[in-house]
């Protein structure tokens, strides 16, 4: 495939607003992931243009900023509420604009951890087990049914925000506070101690697989966005039907959300080889930390590639 598009192909995906920003707390991580979208569909032949759904004042609007636009189609890479949960998804269908990635119904689901667990339990497909603390009260509860170490986490946060790692009594009150602070729904899910996982996934089909390695607890915001000691890895540890098998699981749990076009699969492994997954994210980051355009470029796809495969499957 050549790095630009044709003339004639350019002419078929027409204006195109790559809409970033927005309001949620992974406002920064959009703006970096924006400007690099734009920049490779610019390079690529693709008439873009960046659309930040930030008011002058700071208010949210985007009924008013898209309807002041001339848009013919919208490459998506809001991430967080109001981007990824399928409130903009359900706005540009009301105003019959074709947009990059999941519908309104996967990319809501994908964005509640707690309901994309319940999904997983129910088609079958391994997870960590997992509590909901609504209240204070439930902390001692859960410490007793899961046991130590925890992952406290918000249920409709992404990026790791208000996420923590427990492994004593001590410091649960203190975690759910936090995560609490960013929403009302907070899951606790037992600690999985092994390998780290990402899957992309592009049009339905896995990448290749990148194993994390972080001198962190996990993999958090600074490791994901800002440390320079993260390590990703394409170093095949697994056996190839451990290695296949972690793909087709990524596969299933993509398509078991409902998920259209592109998207990232985040999966442990513990010590006895076991798989759990832990989210599928609708819309990933695309900075120069990111991951897709990583396991793209494992792939043979340089990140202009990518996006304008990503562009082709708008709907």
């Amino acid at each position: 495939m050549s790095e630009r598009i044709s003339e004639q192909q350019s002419k078929a995906f027409g204006r195109v607003a790559v809409i970033y920003g927005g309001n949620s707390a992974e406002r920064a991580v959009s703006l970096n992931s924006g400007t690099a979208v734009h920049k490779a569909l610019c390079a690529a032949g693709v008439n873009a243009f960046l659309l930040d759904l930030y008011g002058p004042q700071g208010e949210l609007n985007p009924v008013k900023q898209i309807q002041q636009e001339q848009i013919d189609c919208a490459f998506l890479i809001l991430h967080g509420r109001g981007g990824e949960d399928g409130t903009i998804q359900g706005l540009l269908e009301m105003m019959q604009i074709p947009y990059t990635g999941s519908g309104v119904e996967a990319s809501a689901l994908g964005m509640d951890k707690l309901r994309s667990k319940q999904l997983f339990v129910g088609a079958g497909l391994p997870t960590p087990p997992f509590k909901v603390l609504r209240a204070e009260s439930d902390l001692l509860a859960c410490a007793q049914e899961l046991g130590f170490p925890l992952m406290i986490k918000p249920a409709h946060e992404g990026s790791s925000i208000g996420m923590h790692k427990v492994n004593s009594a001590a410091d649960l009150a203190s975690a759910w506070a936090d995560a609490s602070g960013y929403d009302q729904c907070v899951i606790a899910e037992k600690w999985i101690t092994g390998s780290e996982f990402t899957v992309a996934i592009l049009k339905n089909n896995a990448l290749p697989a990148i194993r994390l390695e972080t001198p962190h607890d996990f993999y958090d915001y600074d490791a994901k966005y800002q440390a320079n000691d993260t390590r990703y890895l394409f170093d095949d540890t697994l056996s190839a039907e451990k290695g296949d098998e972690l793909l087709r699981l990524s596969e299933q749990a993509f398509a078991a959300i409902g998920c259209k076009g592109w998207g990232r699969v985040d999966v442990m492994q513990d010590a006895a080889g076991n798989f759990y997954l832990l989210e599928v994210n609708t819309t990933p980051g695309m900075t120069d930390h990111s991951l897709v355009p990583m396991a793209a470029r494992q792939a043979g796809l340089s990140f202009e590639q990518l996006v304008v495969e990503i562009l082709k499957e708008a709907h």
